[in-house]
């Protein structure tokens, strides 16, 4: 027996309303009847329904004009369309408008029924499906109310609703993936496949095949066709990350495909189109592997139409409360642990710490205390020795080439604090003290903020 959706029957014959409710209690739904669509839509109007089930031909406002506002409504049921004069045109259009479905009089009860456990089903698929993207969405927020992470999100609700080629700079572990699924899940695509692809991790006589797809028997181990990285991703959105370590031979074959837009899979002579954007991220600088030889200037530019820059977590470290209290929360959740709390030693501990892992230690680092400390507080001592030092041993622990950024990262970065901060001037017609306020500084922070960009302050 179903759980006892709720439906509303709408039909003005007392015979049909009365057999419907009757049926449908003894089928384990909640039901209840009215005459007309005013009362149809009185209804909906101060009760929730997770189904309706409507009458074409109704004195007053009909069905269809019924159907009508109740799609307009802003979360409406789904609606089963029913009639004793049905055509095919009156069936068509109420599909067109909306219904789920028409069934015609005289109603067999095996059909209904099997008719609205279809709608219940596809209710909560839909449902499931508005969670997930609602975890997913979630899952991809970019913490932190430092100006680099505000200016990283201005970025990606600019750049995210165009298709315009990105490429993202940061340091391993800085969330360049997490930046790639935020500006697929806040663009246009965000119902489309998003398809990722790790240059890095992939041999390079695989490579290919797994960019582009083969065909059975185009090479020893070939024996089946497979789809590619390109054809998965058609209509969405092509992540390559590191692909700074793509050979060169694999980087002429990309670069055709972003320029035309389509590709042979390897051992096939037809082409596939594709309609694909591309996302790649680096922890290179390409401009110097463009000297060394290793990185082809072409597909540089190709990428680099909106660069991207996601700083280090040691270039805002005030925003380590704000992360290490998500991910508390997050491994609480996953490991079914009591809430923890970071005691003020500790946090003072991870300010000070220099992050050579950058966000993905933090994470890591959270999710062992999570899982090892027994308490709902975490202390000083809890930490790893590398934490409990001063801010001088930790620099001295940093990994070597996690020091200042290069000058592609650098500039980057500082393009994108220069442009946020003129923004916030801007919409606070040029008051410093109401921008510093508006981006919860100090005003001298701010000033010194702003002499460090070149921003003269009139």
């Amino acid at each position: 027996m179903p759980s006892r959706h709720s439906v509303l029957i709408v039909d003005d014959e007392d015979g049909i309303r009365q057999s419907l409710v009757n049926v449908l209690q003894d089928e384990g739904y909640t039901a209840e009847a009215v005459a007309r669509g005013e009362d149809c839509l009185a209804a909906l109007a101060s009760k929730k329904f997770d189904l309706v089930m409507l009458d074409v031909w109704l004195p007053g406002m009909d069905g269809l004009e019924t159907l009508k506002r109740i799609q307009a409504m802003e979360s409406s049921p789904p609606v089963i369309m029913i009639s004793g004069h049905g055509t095919i045109e009156t069936a068509v259009r109420a599909t067109k408008m909306g219904a789920f479905d028409f069934i015609e009089k005289p109603l067999s009860i095996e059909k209904t029924l099997l008719t609205l456990q279809h709608a219940v089903e596809q209710q909560s698929l839909a449902a499931q499906n508005r969670e997930l993207q609602a975890e997913l969405y979630g899952s991809c927020r970019i913490l932190g109310d430092s100006i680099p992470m505000k200016a990283l999100r201005q970025q990606i609700a600019l750049a995210a609703p165009t298709v315009g080629r990105v490429l993202i700079y940061g340091e391993s572990g800085v969330g360049k993936e997490l930046v790639a699924h935020a500006l697929h899940q806040a663009g246009t695509r965000a119902d489309r496949p998003f398809v990722e692809v790790n240059c890095a991790a992939i041999p390079e006589e695989l490579i290919e095949s797994e960019l582009f797809g083969h065909v059975k028997g185009s090479f020893t181990g070939a024996v089946e066709d497979k789809v590619g990285k390109f054809e998965q991703a058609d209509t969405g959105t092509l992540f390559l990350d590191e692909v700074g370590d793509m050979s060169l031979r694999t980087q002429s074959k990309v670069l055709r495909v972003i320029e035309e837009q389509r590709f042979a899979p390897v051992g096939s002579r037809k082409n596939l189109s594709v309609d694909v954007r591309v996302i790649a991220a680096t922890n290179k600088d390409l401009q110097t592997e463009i000297g060394k030889g290793s990185f082809r200037e072409d597909l540089f530019y190709r990428l680099n139409v909106i660069p991207f820059y996601v700083p280090a977590l040691r270039e805002h470290t005030e925003d380590v409360p704000a992360l290490a209290g998500y991910f508390l929360s997050e491994f609480a959740r996953t490991y079914g642990r009591r809430p923890k709390q970071f005691l003020d030693a500790a946090m003072e501990c991870l300010l000070r710490y220099r992050w050579p892992g950058n966000v993905r230690e933090l994470r890591n680092l959270v999710e062992r205390l999570v899982i090892m400390v027994p308490g709902g507080r975490i202390e000083r001592r809890h930490l790893p020795p590398a934490l409990q030092h001063d801010s001088a041993h930790a620099r001295a622990s940093t990994s070597p080439g996690t020091g200042k950024p290069n000058g592609g990262f650098y500039e980057a970065r500082s393009a994108y604090e220069r442009d946020y901060i003129l923004r916030k001037l801007g919409e606070n017609q040029g008051n410093v003290s109401r921008t510093a306020e508006a981006l919860g500084l100090e005003r001298s922070h701010l000033y010194r903020k702003m002499k460090a960009l070149g921003i003269a302050s009139e």
